[in-house]
């Protein structure tokens, strides 16, 4: 019988959009909620995100007349995850994502760039972006409304291992209190009952490589990865040690707008998601020509740059660059991006054919001219010319970003094992979960999924009979 070193109704385990939001829908509900956190800041990964929202029916749609619908976000879902996706799983994010960003605006507070973005992948532009440009902005407002509601958070607390009972219901989890990440033995053990139950939202593992290398060998510690320090696995491992299901471990995710010069996520990347590829173009430099549709979603993008077994160069001209002018500034300063009077400038830097480039854009702004058909696929009609100087370059590499796999959940957001059961009193949301998105998740759906499930899992969590 384990002894309790303290209680409450529902334990949050991570501190991310997809933890607090379960935090305040379970504390509005009426439930005592700690959220615990097993670094020294909140937030995860969605502090150093871009801030950004994918929903149909967004606002800024409805004020410039975007046409999209719940429907046509379905469809690229499972396009980009090459229909793996859990289908009921997938259609409640597209179903529901118009809420997800209502409740941040209207709960929260936060507010949003006057603008909508179109990344790989998606058929219409329906992506917002905070105003700061940050998750931070949305995680800061979560945790001003969880503070509001008496909620508690708990930072330098790490789970070690979720405790069950003799029937395989979760009754709480042992964690170390106090210490510091990466140190396996400082701090204090401690045992938290959760009466109602245990919520996971402990992210993915992008930074994990060990784990990550278990499911694919080729992302050892030579790949780069997006992701915080404390983006591991041992959540994920917790909740398999109780018999969770594995979903989809193997497909794991690459960025393709990593930038080769910079280490994790930074300005750099935030250009090339922003400005290269929306309103660019990404060339192969030992040949000068394009390697692939660059609003194919990041899985196929990411695939043609690792082709090319070399480092690529994407491209924009002044008016692309615009797009991301909050980065631009930073970037030209550290070096990341460069810019150049002439196409033959470009080209020379890069050690580019300067011939192919020039030939590659000539024809490139033509099909844009004429809405010719592209030979990647790319619809050139909705696409810009490159050909404004000065132009900007980048030289791109992908990076571990996103692992679309973890364990399998429900409708309700809770945890099922590997009988396809739920676990009594365990549920999760966020990365950690596998299946919503398949072999590949799009651009700017990650937050919104996150709120989503975050929102399920509390309320459902709250609704559990405290003897049940």
């Amino acid at each position: 019988m384990t002894e309790w070193d303290e209680q409450t109704d529902i334990l949050v385990v991570g501190s991310g959009v997809a933890g607090l939001s379960a935090a305040i829908e379970a504390r509005q509900a009426g439930a005592d909620v700690l959220v615990i956190e097993k670094m020294k800041v909140t937030g995860g990964n969605t502090r150093i995100s871009d801030g950004g929202l994918a929903a149909p029916g967004n606002p800024i749609q409805k004020q410039v007349g975007v046409k999209d619908s719940p429907e046509l976000f379905y469809q690229d879902l499972l396009r980009a995850g090459l229909g793996l996706n859990h289908p009921r799983l997938a259609a409640l994010v597209a179903e529901n994502a118009a809420d997800a960003v209502n409740w941040t605006m209207n709960v929260l507070g936060v507010a949003y760039l006057d603008r909508l973005d179109r990344f790989g992948g998606h058929s219409v532009a329906r992506c917002l972006t905070t105003r700061n440009h940050s998750g931070a902005d949305i995680i800061k407002a979560q945790q001003t409304k969880f503070a509001q509601l008496g909620g508690v958070i708990r930072t330098r607390c790490q789970l070690t291992r979720l405790i069950t009972d003799r029937h395989g219901a979760v009754s709480g989890a042992q964690v170390r209190s106090g210490g510091t990440f990466g140190k396996k033995d400082s701090g204090r053990i401690n045992h938290i009952r959760a009466r109602r139950a245990v919520i996971m939202a402990t992210g993915g593992f992008g930074n994990d490589v060990r784990f990550r290398s278990l499911q694919n060998p080729a992302l050892n510690e030579s790949i780069g990865s997006t992701n915080h320090r404390g983006a591991t696995a041992d959540g994920l491992i917790a909740a398999l040690e109780v018999r969770a299901v594995p979903v989809h471990l193997s497909w794991i995710q690459l960025g393709p707008w990593g930038c080769a010069d910079e280490t994790g996520y930074g300005r750099g990347a935030s250009f090339a998601s922003y400005s290269v590829y929306p309103a660019g173009i990404v060339v192969d430099p030992a040949t000068g020509r394009r390697i692939v549709n660059e609003w194919a979603d990041r899985r196929q993008r990411s695939d043609a740059i690792l082709r090319t077994a070399h480092v690529c160069v994407g491209l924009v001209d002044t008016r692309g660059a615009g797009k991301a002018s909050d980065s631009l500034k930073r970037c030209l300063a550290r070096g990341y991006v460069k810019a150049f009077d002439s196409i033959a400038d470009l080209a020379v830097a890069y050690g580019m054919p300067a011939g192919s480039l020039e030939t590659t854009l000539d024809h490139y702004n033509r099909g844009v001219k004429t809405g010719e058909r592209d030979a990647f696929g790319k619809p050139l009609d909705g696409a810009q010319r490159v050909d404004v100087p000065p132009f900007y370059a980048i030289r791109l590499w992908p990076k571990v970003h996103y692992t679309p796999g973890g364990v399998g959940i429900n409708t309700d957001a809770q945890v099922i094992d590997l009988d396809g059961r739920p676990i009594p009193h365990l549920f999760a949301a966020g990365e950690v979960c596998g299946g919503i998105h398949g072999a590949s998740r799009l651009g700017s759906c990650a937050l919104t999924e996150c709120i989503i499930f975050g929102r399920i899992a509390g309320q459902q969590a709250a609704a559990v009979n405290r003897n049940g």
